[in-house]
């Protein structure tokens, strides 16, 4: 290291015309500090000597003597001034001698200094004019006949074959000294101050600093050849055996950043266009990836750079250099053992930039390549390995999530709210065949993704592969199509979440708040993303979400339909899990596997109500009372809000009141509509729910703006006078009959109340048709 830094120095008084001047200003003022220290040591000894003979000396003695030391103190600094004045002086002699032989431009080696500033506007300057200064330099060094009169007895240090010998002095130093300064860890700490907090900031600014000024010079400078520059990273930042800790880390990131600035000067994009057999690529990417292979931490940032590169690069150098650099086919080929997430990236983004087949990517990727064979179930087994891994990176997610994300739900995806997954809509979509083969490939390509990976392999591992899933989650949603809102709900999924929402205590609670909050935002403008969620969690935790985690998540979902297609959309969907429930929404939860310690707490409290409620009853009961709920938070016309009561009194009134002799499926051609059953048999208390709620509906309508009558039949809007009729319509159907038979007494006051309701209906319509007269009447006179 000693003689790196001799070599810096004598390399500094060649090339700079003033560094001779400097070098022996250096020199004397080292002198003069020396000899100051001197002085002050000997005043140092004299105050301890007097200090301990304080006893026997007065104190007028020690002033005296005090006063002598100055002196003596005033008295040497004068002879050093004088000492060094005649050789600052002789300095601008020799300035201006060695400006009259060397024809060069000013190179101002101060720059370097501004290169480690903690200012990002003071480096990039500073790179900018040492990218102008050296490019003239190199310039004015280029037209001189003889280079040999500016070295010409100024070589104090042994010439290096480093392939620089084209290159002017000064140029050559800057390269060294700039590949020497990425290696430095030297640190500028700051503070920033906040409202509420103070944080403390720590970058390596000369790092920084000195890969920015590397790339500046190498871009604009072209006579620095590049394979001088790539083996000049490897000799000035060698690991040698006697490096320890901090040393060898330095060294490594130095060759990182120094890569990383090859790469951003545009010289291998160049050179590749302009020379054909140039195999500097070849060379650089296998240096980079000899680079990733030695720590861990180092192995995405040379991909990145890796990849940086290719993207500008064409497919044809990138199939010929790139593809063929050495050492690359065997560090994919031990990716999949290993658990290699950054090969896996490489693999992926290389295969799309050539788009075609090559056997280099090992069993990273399928060969023939697809997207349905990349996402196959035998494939996604090999990968599961190098995605477990991927968590080293947290809290940042690793790029190659992004990838497969872009791959397996890419933006050609319909998003106009393919509801065919669990989901009914108002407004049906017709759809050629050959779209529906391609969301039902993306459908299959997903869920494959999610058993295999997310539920097989992340969610029961590690508290920070939980983590990860909620990452992962969070980049599905802004591809994700309504259709699939299912998949990636899915059982395990929410109950994970129940399960870390129970306990405030758990490891993963805050970051399960934010994925509520980030689903929430997800859902705001789009009614079907709206019901597709709550339908998931509600459904998969057994109608039980806000009650375990004791928030008010599902509550607040459903606030949220207050136009009449969401309300009917969510209304359809409401009677289509109390139809369908099954029961498998009651599978235990496997805690030990998809919580933390803590979170068992919360699931041991609720124990009890589970036992009490805890069957698929309770589920088809809360879709009981949150159907007429549905109004509630509506803004809607009395027109439209009658047409959602209309709808929510027939499934009360079929479920609460009628069963079916003859399958779970009856059709009523003079309602031109079908009814539908549970496949088990509705339980007593469920259908006095259901009668329960319909008798609350009757009496908030009644509390409404009283009846609009339309003059069609069936459609007077008067939600009691339609229940009346759609009784009787039902009880003329010979396969349905009322779910408990009624006396004598209740027919006969049955068959009375049609009666009643009958003439009252005429009477009613009788008065609208005399007040439509009267006011005819009245508007012709």
């Amino acid at each position: 290291m000693g003689s790196k830094k001799r070599s810096s120095d004598s390399v500094e008084e060649v090339t700079n015309r003033k560094s001779d001047a400097i070098s022996e200003n250096k020199v004397s003022t080292e002198h003069l500090r020396k000899k100051i220290k001197k002085v002050k040591k000997e005043g140092d000894i004299a105050n301890d000597n007097s200090n301990n003979s304080s006893d026997a000396v007065k104190p007028m003695e020690r002033k005296k003597k005090r006063k002598a030391l100055d002196k003596e103190k005033h008295r040497s600094t004068l002879d050093e001034n004088a000492e060094v004045n005649p050789i600052v002086a002789g300095l601008e002699v020799k300035e201006v001698e060695s400006r009259s032989v060397n024809s060069l431009p000013e190179f101002h080696i101060g720059v370097f200094k501004d290169l480690g500033s903690a200012d990002v506007l003071v480096r990039e300057a500073a790179a900018e004019r040492l990218g102008m200064e050296l490019q003239e330099v190199q310039k004015a060094y280029n037209m001189l006949e003889k280079k040999e009169d500016v070295e010409a007895g100024l070589k104090l240090e042994a010439e290096k074959e480093d392939g620089l010998n084209n290159c002017a002095p000064s140029l050559r130093y800057a390269i060294r000294r700039l590949i020497r300064g990425v290696s430095s860890s030297r640190e500028v700490c700051f503070m920033h101050y906040s409202k509420t907090k103070i944080f403390e900031f720590l970058f390596a600014c000369a790092r920084q600093g000195f890969a920015l000024g590397l790339t500046m010079l190498v871009g604009t400078v072209p006579d620095i050849p590049l394979s001088s520059l790539l083996k000049l990273i490897v000799d000035l930042l060698e690991v040698s055996s006697s490096m320890k800790g901090q040393e060898i880390k330095d060294c490594l990131l130095g060759r990182l950043f120094a890569y990383g600035s090859l790469a951003r000067s545009g010289r291998l994009i160049q050179e590749s266009v302009s020379d054909e057999n140039s195999e500097h690529i070849k060379e650089f990417t296998s240096a980079a990836i000899s680079l990733a292979t030695k720590k861990r931490y180092l192995q995405e940032p040379a991909v990145v750079i890796v990849l940086q590169l290719v993207e500008k690069l064409p497919v044809e150098v990138v199939l010929k250099q790139v593809l063929e650099a050495p050492g690359l086919q065997e560090w994919f080929e031990g990716a999949t053992e290993s658990g290699n997430p950054d090969a896996l990236l490489l693999a992926l983004k290389l295969r799309e930039k050539i788009s075609t087949d090559n056997q280099i990517f090992g069993k990273l990727l399928p060969h023939p390549y697809s997207s349905s064979m990349l996402f196959s179930a035998d494939h996604l087994s090999s990968l599961a390995n190098c995605l477990k891994e991927s968590t080293f990176c947290q809290p940042r997610v690793h790029g190659v999530w992004s990838v497969l994300v872009n791959i397996l739900l890419p933006d050609i995806v319909p998003q106009h709210a393919d509801l065919a997954t669990g989901l009914n809509s108002t407004k049906k979509h017709k759809k050629n065949r050959k779209s529906s083969s391609y969301d039902e490939d993306i459908q299959k390509n997903l869920q494959n993704f999610w058993e295999i990976i997310i539920e097989g392999s992340l969610l029961l591992s590690s508290h920070d592969r939980k983590h990860l899933v909620f990452d992962v989650m969070l980049l599905v949603l802004r591809r994700l199509p309504v259709s699939c809102v299912p998949i990636v709900l899915s059982y395990k999924i929410v109950q994970c979440l129940v399960d870390i929402l129970s306990t405030k205590d758990s490891w993963l609670y805050k970051f399960a708040e934010y994925f509520l909050k980030e689903l929430s935002e997800w859902v705001s403008h789009d009614d079907g993303r709206r019901v597709a969620v709550t339908m998931a969690l509600q459904k998969n935790s057994n109608g039980k979400f806000d009650c375990i985690t004791r928030t008010k998540t599902v509550k607040d979902l459903m606030s949220g339909f207050d136009t009449e297609p969401g309300c009917m959309l969510f209304i359809q969907n409401l009677i289509d899990m109390f139809l369908d429930v099954t029961h498998a929404s009651e599978e235990p939860s496997d805690q030990s596997q998809t919580t933390d310690d803590n979170s068992e707490i919360g699931s041991i409290e609720d124990k009890d109500f589970a036992g009490t409620l805890g069957t698929s009853d309770f589920l088809k009961g809360w879709v009981v009372d949150s159907i007429p709920s549905v109004l509630k938070h509506s803004k809607l016309d009395n027109e439209a809000k009658f047409r959602v009561q209309k709808e929510i009194l027939k499934f009360l009134a079929v479920q609460g009141l009628f069963s079916s002799s003859l399958g779970t499926e009856v059709t009523s051609f003079e309602l031109q509509e079908k009814f539908r059953w549970p496949k088990a048999a509705t339980s007593s208390s469920l259908c006095r729910m259901c009668i329960e709620q319909l008798q609350l509906l009757l009496a908030n309508a009644q509390k409404g703006e009283g009846p609009h009558a339309v003059a069609s039949g069936l459609e007077a809007n008067d939600l009691g006078s339609y229940f009346m009729r759609f009784l009787s319509i039902l009880r003329n159907i010979p396969s349905v009959a009322l779910f408990r038979s009624l006396s004598n007494e209740d027919e006969k006051a049955f068959k009375k109340l049609q009666a009643m309701e009958t003439r009252l209906s005429r009477e009613v319509i009788h008065c609208y048709i005399y007040l439509e007269s009267w006011l005819l009447l009245t508007v012709n006179l």
